[in-house]
């Protein structure tokens, strides 16, 4: 490999802030933030979802929302013809 052309590729903490799980894995995405995390400190990246919260994996149907976006389209065409119940996680 030439030297100077390849992005540093290190350990990094995802955090899921969906269900608040961190873990390690090795990646070469830019962060800015950083945490202590068993005793090392690690770039942070925060994500929304992981394989801890998303459906397929954990087989449960949760609507993560974070811009509101759920509640603006049930205010604008109500609950009709939805497949999940208002509440329900």
């Amino acid at each position: 490999m030439k030297d100077g052309i390849h992005p540093t590729y290190r350990d990094v903490v995802f955090h899921d802030l969906s269900c608040d799980f961190k873990f390690i894995t090795r990646s070469t995405v830019q962060s800015r933030e950083k945490i202590e995390f068993e005793g090392k400190e690690y770039p942070l990246v925060k994500i929304e979802v992981s394989s801890e919260s998303h459906p397929f994996y954990t087989g449960k149907h949760k609507i993560v929302d974070t811009a509101g976006r759920v509640d603006k389209f049930r205010k604008k065409f109500g609950t009709v013809g939805s497949k999940t119940q208002v509440g329900v996680e």
